[in-house]
């Protein structure tokens, strides 16, 4: 599409200019060609929103300059679908939305409130069914990913389906037509066969479970989600000593005892989690094991994260911070501690759900973000609230090459961050 408008850019020092340019879009870019001057194109991962007001849009770029698009005519809608499109699909791209697509191009009108019924967003849209979660990109402004094991309920009344998640949040989807029997089927097909995946998954390594056992511990455990050992031991005492005899086939018994041996043991919790490429990838096993004493001078203060593949493809433990550390050090009563892991499990359980468990973004430097080759998750970044809480949280990762090698570095770690009180600094191996 091309089109005659005119533009006003605003740079950080506040100087302005405006000028009559053609516009040019592709789905690479925007290009403003003036009339006089030197044309500007502009990356979609360059813009960091896209907004309108009386017929003019602003393009809120991510150098902190403001782009102001006005005077487009009877192309005005037209345009700003189309550049919320192109950008809506460089942000999927870039977003570490890397699934399979089940179903595209459905259209319909929808409602996004939080659990105090605030709308946050509505509009038209085109729905989608990816692998593990539902996406909805809005004609105008950033795509809504919801991941299957964030619902609650899903119910069809009066032609449209209405959506709760686990957060109480609440979506309503609407003039479907033709569409909503077909989307429903799907839905609910992916929903159930990454049910049936968990539960395939405890048949495995429980063969005598009986079949209500197994659907119960699929519930709990459902599509990426960890479950604290206890929940799992008062459905069965066999279940815990099957998933960690597990660990062994996917690589992670050695660390996982080591960690263990370290660990408040009442709030670890262990997850099942369908491959990113489905039967390509592998599905991954990983748990969150909460260390802290209550001498906050002794090692600890860190949740440990570690996922992998029966391929043994995370080789790899994440370490994040569950209290600032200066207010670590002020902790007196251990039960505070324990009382901020519980929430804090969830935040990262949540957050690694919403990134799809990609981990590169969550360790890279802020210079290393900048190379063009990880621009994506410079974006992503930017983009993704739950990420930006992981690499805040982070406090390094180590790498596996040995058992001993491994465990010197945990315990460097761990001491490191007690010993620090920059929440800033990240804990990296000398030679690294």
């Amino acid at each position: 599409m091309e089109l005659q408008l005119e533009y006003s850019l605003t740079d950080k020092s506040g100087q302005a200019e405006t000028k009559k340019a053609l516009a040019q879009i592709t789905a690479e870019s925007l290009l403003l060609r003036p009339d006089l001057g030197e044309p500007i194109q502009l990356s979609w991962r360059e813009i960091r929103q896209i907004s309108e007001a009386d017929y003019r849009i602003c393009l809120d770029l991510a150098t902190d300059v403001k782009i102001w698009l006005f005077n487009l005519g009877y192309q005005y809608e037209d345009f700003l679908k189309l550049i919320s499109k192109f950008r809506n699909e460089m942000l999927l791209q870039d977003s570490l939305m890397t699934e399979a697509v089940k179903k595209s191009g459905v259209e319909a009108e929808f409602s996004y409130f939080d659990k105090n019924g605030q709308i946050l967003s509505q509009g038209t849209a085109e729905l989608r069914l990816y692998e593990t979660a539902l996406v909805i990109i809005p004609v105008k402004g950033d795509f809504i990913r919801i991941t299957y094991g964030n619902l609650t309920e899903v119910k069809v009344a009066d032609y449209q389906m209405t959506i709760m998640t686990e957060e109480g949040n609440k979506i309503i989807l609407a003039k479907m037509g033709e569409q909503l029997d077909s989307f429903q089927k799907i839905l609910s097909e992916r929903i159930s066969e990454l049910a049936l995946t968990v539960q395939s998954f405890f048949k495995e390594i429980l063969p005598e479970a009986d079949a209500l056992l197994v659907r119960q511990a699929a519930q709990l455990m459902k599509e990426g989600w960890a479950v604290n050992i206890k929940t799992l031991e008062s459905l069965s005492p066999k279940l815990c000593p099957a998933l960690e005899d597990k660990m062994a086939d996917f690589g992670m018994r050695e660390e996982y005892d080591y960690l263990r041996s370290l660990a408040d043991q009442e709030k670890i919790a262990l997850g099942f989690k369908r491959g990113l490429m489905g039967d390509l990838t592998g599905d991954y096993l990983w748990f969150l094991i909460p260390i802290y004493s209550a001498d906050t001078k002794k090692p600890g203060n860190a949740i440990a994260m570690e996922a992998s593949t029966a391929q043994g493809s995370g080789k790899s433990t994440y370490f994040f911070r569950i209290f600032p550390r200066k207010t670590y050090r002020t902790v007196s009563d251990i039960k505070a501690v324990s009382q901020e892991v519980d929430g804090l499990i969830r935040t990262i359980n949540q957050a690694m759900t919403e990134i799809n468990f990609r981990r590169e973004p969550i360790y890279l430097s802020e210079e290393k973000l900048n190379e063009p080759e990880y621009l994506k998750y410079k974006l992503a970044v930017e983009k993704l609230p739950a990420l930006r809480t992981l690499r805040s949280l982070f406090i390094g990762r180590v790498i596996h090459s040995s058992l001993e090698q491994w465990q010197a570095d945990v315990s460097d770690l761990l001491k490191f961050n007690v010993s620090e009180t920059n929440d800033g600094q990240k804990w990296l191996k000398t030679e690294e």
